[in-house]
Order: structure tokens, then sequence, then C-alpha cells
């Protein structure tokens, strides 16, 4: 998650200052992760640095003064850019993948931690499927993302306990 084209976005509707981004951050992207008000400050202080933003005044807040930053068509551009650019899939490497491995190579039983992990993650698919009628549209996209990823993941772990069985299978064969 890029939190300086995140902050632009957020400016490009209206200015506003730091306070009210890390707000409006977390209702909309909260999910993906914390964002600290020390780093949505000094990522503000960049955007000014480099002429994607501009200070543009004070607004009175709960003790000291607020600094009001507008996205300037520098900044518009920059976000445009980001924003058609293509994603790019990340090559995924996850804990599970890493608990799985290392069990296997330290004798353990990678079953068991396949098997922990679906419940896991059928429980957490119940939760956001049940809360789906009851939350924003931002919201239901969020929980829909979360289901994919975890779909994708019982997949593998399905596969996973698969090709762990036809190791276990073979190495038994091979004993005499």
């Amino acid at each position: 998650m890029s939190v300086p084209m995140a902050l632009l976005a957020l400016l490009e509707n209206q200015p506003s200052h730091g306070f009210a981004l890390k707000r409006r951050y977390d209702q909309l992207l909260g999910q993906s992760g914390e964002l600290r008000f020390g780093q949505v400050y000094s990522t503000l202080s960049r955007l000014e640095r480099d002429g994607r933003i501009d200070g543009i005044g004070l607004e009175p807040g709960e003790g000291a003064d607020r600094r009001v930053y507008a996205i300037t068509p520098n900044g518009i551009h920059d976000l445009d850019q980001w924003l058609n650019e293509p994603h790019q899939p990340a090559r995924r490497a996850s804990e599970l993948f890493a608990k799985v491995v290392l069990s296997l190579v330290s004798g353990r039983d990678a079953n068991q931690i396949l098997a922990v992990q679906r419940t896991v993650y059928l429980a957490r698919m119940r939760e956001l499927t049940a809360k789906r009628n009851v939350v924003d549209a931002i919201e239901r996209l969020a929980g829909d993302l979360e289901i994919a990823h975890l779909e994708a993941d019982l997949r593998w772990i399905e596969l996973a306990g698969t090709r762990l069985a036809g190791v276990l299978q073979a190495a038994s064969e091979a004993q005499p």
C-alpha cells in the first residue's frame, strides 16, 4: 500500500489536515494496516517538499492549529500515473508455507499445521460472510478481497495436503 498515493487521493477531493486524513485513511483503508500519526505527518512533509502538495493555511484544532494541505498539479499527475499503473502480483511466501516446510524439515506433522490453519481460515470466511449484508460497500469490497485470498489459501492447503500424502507414501514405500 502506498501511503503517499493514498494521501494524495484523499487530498484530491478536498484540502485537509493530517488528523482528518488519518481518520479518513483508517475509515477507508484501515483493514490493510495501521497508519500512525507520525507516518502521516512525515509523509505530508515529504509530499510538500517534493511539490506534490502545498500547505494552504491553518485550521483551528484542539490545542494547536492544524495545517491544511491541498494537492498540486504535480501531485495529481503522480496520482494519475500510480492509479493507472497495473499492480504487479507479489511473490508470496507466507508464514504458513514456512511453517509447513520447517515442520517437514524438523520431522513434525505438517498435516496437523494444515488442518489447524484450515479451521482458522474457514472460521474467518464465515465471519466475513455473515457481515456482508451489514457493512458499507467499501467494507464489503475489502471483505470480498479477503475471502478471495482465504479461498486461494484453502486451495493451497488442499494441494499441500495431497502432495504431502504422496511424499509420505513414497517415503514409506522406499523403506525396507
